[in-house]
């Protein structure tokens, strides 16, 4: 089980947003570079990146930032926002991402996404971003009729890494992670599935350890490392112990 730390890039500075709103943002640490070495530090063995200003833009914004975060971490790095055609994907994978993460095109062009897993395997997640049990795109300003389990399903025999599905409901308020909804999602499908959004106190952390969240790969964690809700040395104890 996979403790995925979270780094949100708007205007090159590790920020969290509420909800998904853009002028909800706090910034906690200017130099997101020395926020990938800290989280490295703490023993964390990969990191979750999100360009929030290529996400609502449709192509990157933070590529400088993305590639000082890359020179300053031996994690594997994946990175979602703004990806939306396959020499995006290409020249982000060439300098030296682990994986990126397709959202708003896997429901625009899934066809492309299922090119990308071909192309590029082992290297392509699908995000699903959902808000009252639909699909949200365009960095979530815009919600499809597509259902979270339907979008899922499309790409069943694809070869994606895995999907990233977040709640945004519960996105950055520390309300919990919506479990119910998650473990349906990884239940209906064989992909490997990553919960984000509302991962809230070390209850959640001992919630990852319990036998029906063995479906998942991780989670993701953003606030509740940064406001210190989160001990990482002790959440990282108890997911190894849990897995052991």
């Amino acid at each position: 089980m996979i403790l995925f730390p979270a780094i949100d890039l708007k205007n090159g500075e590790c920020v969290r947003l509420k909800l998904g709103e853009m002028d909800t943002a706090t910034v906690y640490n200017k130099d997101s570079a020395d926020q990938a070495r800290l989280f490295e530090e703490q023993g964390f063995q990969w990191l979750h990146v999100v360009d929030l200003d290529g996400a609502f833009a449709g192509e990157s914004r933070n590529g400088e930032a993305v590639e000082a975060i890359l020179g300053a971490t031996r994690n594997p790095v994946q990175l979602g926002g703004g990806i939306r055609n396959l020499q995006q994907i290409e020249a982000w994978l060439s300098k030296g991402l682990a994986r990126v993460i397709l959202g708003t095109i896997a429901v625009r062009d899934p066809e492309l996404v299922k090119q990308a897993c071909r192309q590029f395997p082992g290297q392509v997640a699908v995000g699903i971003d959902a808000k009252g049990g639909k699909v949200a795109v365009e960095g979530w300003a815009e919600a499809s009729t597509l259902g979270v389990i339907e979008l899922a399903q499309r790409f069943e025999d694809a070869g994606a890494a895995a999907i990233i599905y977040t709640d945004i409901d519960r996105d950055g308020v520390l309300k919990g992670i919506n479990w119910a909804s998650t473990l349906q999602l990884a239940g209906s499908t064989s992909i490997p599935v990553i919960a984000s959004g509302g991962l809230a106190s070390m209850e959640d952390i001992h919630r990852m350890t319990e036998p029906d969240c063995a479906v998942l790969e991780g989670a993701i964690s953003g606030r509740a490392l940064y406001d210190g809700r989160i001990d990482p040395a002790e959440a990282l104890r108890i997911l190894k112990k849990g897995s052991g």
